[in-house]
């Protein structure tokens, strides 16, 4: 954020402030103060914090006296006088798009992570949520708009929750709160027609920051017609920025007024929960308790999964001992809550062994991605994970396309293709990527049911484009019901079976060489140019070597094919990172496709190919 100077203190605005907080308190709420300066950052609700990342434990350091007066030195820029907030211009807004979501730091205490995801920049964002809203849906003055806010485990969401409720009552809107919710609930939510449940929403807002550390916030945003896009969040963010620099102490009042007398809240994960379990017992024929004797356990990392045990599984039948971290906690205390990290694959895993299980399910802390573990421990996540459910989808719309990110391996291909009948599209990296190519191909008459990302995201056109990883559960749980209503039984075997043939590397990894912006050899240009133009140099060189043949079709990157494997090199979504992708027969095949890579590429003084020369063990 902008830097800041001039510290200054207002006895009048602190003293406001403390009656302020202490008559809220007595309401039942706490964090309404609006004084100039005050509100700056998120105190931190455990005090002084450190993170250590190896073991992602956190330490209490110092703990404040009482909730409403934490002293600390308040700064101001000097020509933010007439403001109640810090001056900030679109830069520092701007900073805080990751693609299709917003992410920040929201809580101080890590070094090196300066707050910028405050409660000020939270309610401007809401505010200019409401303002796009509105414009969007040609809402005029008669009609009142609803917005839906959930929010997963996180230490800063209900303060979060609160400042954008602010933002969008004190423009107007009916704010609807969950609560703990999961990101595909909260989409759901624009679907669903219910006025019991104060539904449907025009607009929907989900505080996550994924399976990030504990310190990250940030939002996504829905309509009915789905997930916005990049060029919707930066039109928010530079209409946030503009709210944000006419903040007033009056104006921050006056919307925590509304916000007082027009927030309502609803448990909607009641609506979400019964509408998976109803998919369920329909796939089964209407059978009340299609999962009977099944033993599945759940491991919800701390995040916001841990209702699917109890209000999923149970309703259907299932047997849920041994479910694990299914408790909400936004330190994460027993392992990062995303089904990529091995961490957390291992503790489903053994879960599953130690229970003798049928089926563990894992879910990121919103429960838009997931990964299964099967009854020997083998896991169903990334390339298996997405031939598993393009078995099953395919079984029901055979010869559809099934639409991935660009790292899956060319087994997959020959596993959808040869063994299944379908068609592989790969394409890019981000799962709103994968989506909106499922979407364009059937636009121009290509059916596709399926797109998904190695990384878990998975979206089915029968369930409205939607990354759900219940959902995606749920698809699986169906094969298993079906599969017993029919007579076949042998547990999970069934789902183990239909990956039969897939073939899988012997060795693979993912490299990232890392661009220095600071280094001369970018002559001032920016990180992305430079990217590119290693990535040009490399597709230049491949033609030189009779082993090594470019991929046909490529959406990203550079994709070659060579000595039984492949490698795939590309730039980074959002940052100056070329991942680098290798996948071979032996590790010998793999450092062969290393070195091609490191030949190419030497010559960029300004990428550091530290990590790729230690790995072809080059001096």
């Amino acid at each position: 954020m902008a830097a800041t100077s001039g510290k200054i203190v207002q006895n009048v605005f602190v003293s406001h402030c403390y009656q302020q907080n202490t008559q809220f308190a007595s309401q039942g709420r706490r964090d309404y103060c609006f004084a100039p300066y005050l509100r700056n950052s998120l105190p931190s609700p455990l005090g002084k914090l450190a993170w250590a990342a190896s073991s992602m434990q956190l330490r209490n350091l110092l703990k404040p006296q009482n909730h409403f007066i934490i002293q600390r030195n308040f700064h101001c820029n000097a020509s933010a006088s007439a403001t109640a907030v810090p001056y900030l211009d679109k830069t520092d807004f701007l900073k805080l798009q990751n693609g299709s979501d917003i992410r920040g730091v929201a809580v101080d205490g890590v070094e090196g992570e300066p707050v910028n995801l405050t409660e000020p920049v939270a309610e401007a964002i809401g505010a200019a949520f409401a303002a796009w809203l509105v414009e969007k849906k040609k809402a005029d003055a008669s009609q009142h708009l609803r917005v839906s806010i959930g929010h997963d485990s996180r230490i800063s969401a209900k303060l979060l929750q609160n400042a954008i409720s602010r933002g969008l009552a004190g423009a107007g809107l009916e704010v609807v709160q969950y609560g703990l919710a999961s990101t595909p609930a909260m989409f759901n939510s624009t679907l669903t027609k219910d006025e019991a449940f104060l539904c449907p929403a025009d607009g929907s807002i989900m505080i996550t920051a994924s399976h990030l550390p504990f310190n990250r916030n940030g939002f996504k945003f829905f309509t009915n017609a789905g997930g916005l896009g990049k060029a919707d969040i930066k039109d928010i963010l530079v209409r946030a920025a503009d709210i944000y620099n006419q903040f007033t102490a009056e104006s921050l009042t006056n919307s925590a007024r509304k916000a007082l007398l027009s927030i309502k809240k609803v448990d909607y994960m009641i609506v979400y929960s019964s509408d998976l379990v109803k998919a369920v017992r329909k796939a089964a024929g209407n059978i009340e308790k299609p999962l009977e004797g099944f033993h599945i356990v759940v491991d919800a990392g701390n995040g916001a999964g841990g209702f699917f045990a109890a209000k999923v599984l149970e309703p259907l039948g299932a047997i849920t001992s041994g479910s694990q971290f299914l408790e909400p906690d936004g330190l994460f205390p027993n392992h990062i809550p995303n089904p990529e990290d091995k961490t957390a694959m291992k503790a489903i895993t053994q879960a599953v062994l130690d229970n003798k299980a049928d089926l563990g399910i894992i879910f990121d802390t919103d429960v838009d991605r997931s990964a299964a573990v099967d009854f020997t421990g083998r896991e169903f996540n990334r390339n298996r994970l997405i031939a598993l459910v393009a078995a099953i989808v395919l079984e029901e719309h055979p010869g559809t396309t099934i639409v991935t990110d660009s790292v899956t391996s060319d087994g997959l291909t020959t596993f959808i293709e040869k063994k299944l009948g379908g068609r592989h599209h790969r394409f890019k990296r981000g799962y709103k990527n994968v989506i909106d190519e499922a979407i364009r191909l059937n636009s121009v008459g290509e059916e596709s049911h399926m797109a998904i990302e190695t990384s878990g995201h998975g979206a089915l056109k029968e369930n409205h484009w939607l990354d759900d990883g219940a959902y995606l559960m749920v698809k699986i749980l169906n094969k298993l019901a079906s599969a017993r209503a029919s007579g076949q039984g042998g547990g999970s075997k069934v789902l183990t079976d239909l990956i039969e043939g897939l073939q899988e590397p012997a060795f693979a990894v993912e490299l990232r060489l890392k661009i220095n912006q600071n280094h001369p050899d970018l002559k001032g240009g920016s990180f992305r140019d430079y990217g590119e133009a290693v990535l040009k140099q490399l597709e230049n060189s491949i033609g030189s070597d009779p082993s090594l043949h470019k991929a046909p079709v490529n959406y990203e990157g550079v994709r070659v094919s060579g000595y039984g494997g492949w490698f795939l090199l590309r730039l980074s979504l959002h940052d100056p990172v070329l991942p680098l992708n290798i996948e071979a027969p032996s590790n010998d095949d793999a450092v062969k496709l290393g070195l091609a890579v490191l030949a190419a590429v030497k010559e960029f003084a300004g990428l550091d190919t530290s990590a790729l020369n230690k790995f072809v063990g080059a001096s």
